[in-house]
This record gives structure tokens, C-alpha cells and sequence, in this order.
């Protein structure tokens, strides 16, 4: 009997034309390195009495189809993400092509995600995918990864493939080396690690429906914030985070001149910090910032994705 094995899923990814209907083409291979994408219903333990002391049959409640995806930060397959974080990007350039993704947008795509594991035989693909959450960190090693936090209407089983063939993608990846950190267009030195979090903070419609399921995920006010963690070498930082005023950071990552991508908070305010002495080590400040809608340009943060691929 097959057993199901992590080494041999695959997941393929297509965005959807109607919210909760996945095309019959058009699905992308997407690496990725595990996932928590699934669809539970949980039990109602029985409340009535009078039938002894043994329980009755529960009852069903709604199902929840939800989930992270842990994706490679690379130099295609990413900006599908992007896209279902952002939107519609600008497509610019010939050869490379300069693709533009910019917060702020009121609606997002919806996607289909089908997870499979041929041995078993168990397809199961999720509809009406909008994703909540894109997280990823920079440090100085290890591998780069990001997490997608996703909001899907439903799950169906099946035993065969409903995304036929999927397209597969050329696998370019950045990595911690090739990541560079700028504060207002200059170098920002001193950099241990930084975290950065863009939220579109869905709000599930939750209607009453014979299936159990939601009737679509609605984004809602846009959050971005992070964290940078920084030795302790000069009162810069201290002194933007005493002023209360706000400053631009770039985020990069470059493979040369035709595979990079910039991701830049335009108006980002810092807290003031505590500043400990933890002992004869380097002294360390962290910062938990906020970014806000800039007033040039007049958005929160822009993604900029560069590579060979036509469009999105």
C-alpha cells in the first residue's frame, strides 16, 4: 500500500475568473517547501439531556479552509504571490521585464491551489484562495523563505488531477547573501535581521449557505510593519523614533542586472526603544516600526520584481 510522502507533492496554483471556481487551464507548478493549506469542520458535542448519561451524536459545524504556504523568495514563481498580495502589477520593459506591484488596491485575486499526492491517490484542491498575510525575513544566513497566509471558500477531494499539466517555472532564488537593507536611499549599516509583515487583513463572509462554506474573504484596512534589529553604533534611529518623523525603507535583493527585487516601505515610523546592557556583548536596539500611506508617493509600499517573465 502507497503512503503518502512529503518529497513527492507538488502543488500547482492558477488565479480564478469567478471567486470559488477554478479554471479548467492555466496552472503554474509553485515550489514550496510545506504547507498547512486544509479544510476542517469541526464537532458540536450534544447539549440535551434526558437521554442518560451517555451523550448524543454530535453535529457538525462550519467548515474552515485556511492555511500557510512556505515559499522560496525567488525570481519568477514569487511574484504570483506578489500578485495575490497586491494585485494587478505594471508590466514595463522589454527584455528584462520590470513588473510593479502596488498596495492600495480594493480588490485582489482569488486563486486555485490543488495539493497533491499522487501515491495515495489524493488531489485536493482548494478554491477561492485570497491571501491574507505575506511575511518573510533578512538575516545574515540560512535560507530565504517567505510565508503566505491564505483564506480559501473550499476544499474538494479527489482522486485524479482537475489542473491538468501545470507549467513549470525556471527556479532563480535569492538568498540572505544577496539582500541589502537602505534607509532613505543610503546603505543602513548594522543590520542583524529584519522582519517585514504586509497584512490586507480579510474579513471572511461568513452567510448562512447549505455547504457550510464562506461566500468570499473582503480585504479590509492594509497593514504593513516589521522589525529591524540593529547594533547599537549611533542615535540615528533614536533620533528619527524620538522625532516621530517618518523615513523610507528598501528591502533588496539582487542577482544582477535581469533578476532583483525591491520591496520599499515609503513612510515608515519608528518607536522608541528600550536599550539594554545584556552584558559585555555588543549592545543591540530593536525597532518594531509601522509604515503609513506616503504622501509621494501617495501609497503605503511598492514591490518591484524583476525577471525574463512576460506577465502575470
Amino acid at each position: 500500500m502507497a503512503r503518502a510522502q512529503g518529497a513527492r507533492a507538488q502543488m500547482a496554483l492558477a488565479y480564478e475568473t469567478v471567486y470559488g471556481t477554478p479554471p479548467v487551464s492555466g496552472f503554474r507548478l509553485m515550489p514550496f517547501a510545506r504547507t498547512t493549506l486544509g479544510s476542517e469542520q469541526p464537532l458540536l458535542e450534544s447539549e440535551l439531556l434526558g437521554y442518560g448519561r451517555d451523550p448524543l451524536a454530535p453535529i457538525k459545524d462550519a467548515v474552515t479552509a485556511d492555511g500557510e504556504v512556505v515559499i522560496p523568495i525567488d525570481v519568477e514563481a514569487f511574484g504570483f504571490w506578489l500578485k495575490a498580495a497586491f494585485g494587478q502589477p505594471v508590466t514595463s520593459g522589454t527584455t528584462p521585464k520590470t513588473h510593479t506591484f502596488q498596495s492600495g488596491n480594493w480588490t485582489l485575486p482569488s486563486m486555485a491551489i490543488e495539493t497533491a499526492m499522487p501515491e495515495v491517490p489524493r488531489f485536493a484542491m482548494y478554491s477561492g484562495c485570497v491571501l491574507d498575510q505575506l511575511t518573510w525575513q533578512m538575516q545574515r544566513s540560512g535560507l530565504l523563505t517567505a510565508t503566505a497566509r491564505l483564506v480559501a471558500q473550499g476544499e474538494t477531494i479527489a482522486a485524479a488531477t482537475a489542473a491538468g499539466t501545470p507549467t513549470a517555472l525556471g527556479l532563480q532564488r535569492f538568498g540572505h547573501f544577496n539582500g541589502t537593507v537602505k534607509r532613505n536611499g543610503s546603505s543602513l549599516g548594522n543590520v542583524v535581521s529584519a522582519e517585514i509583515t504586509y497584512s490586507n487583513n480579510l474579513d471572511r463572509i461568513e452567510t448562512i449557505r447549505g455547504d457550510g462554506r464562506i461566500d468570499g474573504a473582503d480585504p479590509a484596512m492594509a497593514a504593513l510593519s516589521g522589525r529591524i534589529e540593529v547594533r547599537f553604533s549611533d542615535t540615528a534611529l533614536i533620533t528619527q523614533a524620538i522625532d516621530g518623523t517618518p523615513c523610507e525603507l528598501e528591502f533588496n535583493y539582487s542577482l544582477g542586472a535581469n533578476a532583483s527585487f525591491t520591496f520599499t516601505a515609503h513612510a515608515v515610523y519608528l518607536p522608541r526603544p528600550r536599550i539594554e546592557i545584556a552584558g559585555p556583548q555588543g549592545v543591540q536596539a530593536t525597532f518594531d516600526w509601522m509604515a503609513a500611506k506616503a504622501a509621494s508617493p501617495a501609497r503605503m509600499c511598492t514591490a518591484v520584481l524583476i525577471n525574463t517573465l512576460a506577465a502575470y
